[in-house]
């Protein structure tokens, strides 16, 4: 009948649509888990009343975001497979959204005070997560002749495994997303801030004393000194409006660090 889904009258602009809403149903109703395999493509054309190029398509975004793996030949390892990995799908859909200034910049850094604040609480709160990697990184940051370039791209991967840490994927996929965003930005900065040496100095004072909050269980400062950082670094560098960090509910802004 005309309109159902597996109606052939469906319109090739949107055919790839109704693929993709057709699996999205199946997950969310219990039908497709992580690990099943979708139907062959001809299979799948014919159901749904599409072409097998509006499939293909349909199977190329899924696999970019991150949904299912695809191989061919034949064999346990072709065809279609639903998988789990929303650092592949999220970040790389957070990534291309920034890179293409789909996001205000204020608006990036409001979401990093958001994400981090609940990162440190999280950790913070928690004896059984571990701090063993960011301190690593910390470690590798307090070598005194590192580049500016060096030493900011350390930053990123600081907060990045404080994330990790968390034990929350969805926000570790949403910092993953943002590090690219997060680490130009910040390197961009590095260029309007004239006594580096000193800031950098400042830097690694307040990334241990971040760490050093959130190992003693210290939640409320861990979140006011992770606040104060990210506020303080992007006003020094002349990257960002103060106000519309402090404007994240719940901050416990002081003002920008100098």
């Amino acid at each position: 009948m005309a309109g159902t889904p597996t109606s052939p009258a469906i319109a090739p602009a949107r055919a790839w649509r109704v693929v993709l809403e057709k699996i999205e149903t199946d997950l969310l109703d219990g039908t497709l888990r992580p690990g099943d395999r979708l139907a062959p493509e001809r299979e799948l054309a014919a159901t749904l009343g599409v072409g097998r190029s509006s499939v293909r398509e349909a199977l190329r975004v899924l696999e970019v975001m991150g949904l299912i793996r695809t191989g061919t030949g034949s064999g346990p390892t072709s065809g279609a497979i639903i998988i789990a990995t929303p650092e592949g799908g999220m970040s790389a859909l957070l990534r291309l959204q920034v890179a293409a200034q789909g996001f205000p910049f204020d608006d990036v850094v409001a979401t990093r005070l958001v994400l981090e604040s609940a990162v440190v609480d999280a950790v913070a709160t928690d004896p059984a997560l571990s701090t063993s990697r960011a301190r690593d990184v910390l470690d590798a940051m307090d070598a005194v002749d590192l580049t500016a370039p060096e030493f900011l791209a350390l930053d990123a991967q600081l907060h990045l495994a404080l994330a990790e840490a968390s034990g929350n994927l969805v926000i570790a996929a949403m910092m993953a997303g943002l590090r690219t965003a997060i680490e130009s930005y910040v390197q961009a900065g590095a260029a309007g801030i004239a006594e580096w040496d000193a800031a950098a100095a400042r830097l690694r004072h307040e990334h241990h004393a971040i760490l050093d909050a959130v190992d003693a269980g210290d939640a409320a400062r861990a979140r006011t000194l992770v606040h104060d950082h990210i506020v303080g670094y992007y006003a020094s560098a002349g990257l960002a409006r103060a106000a519309a960090a402090d404007s994240v509910p719940g901050s416990a802004a002081t003002g920008p660090t100098s």
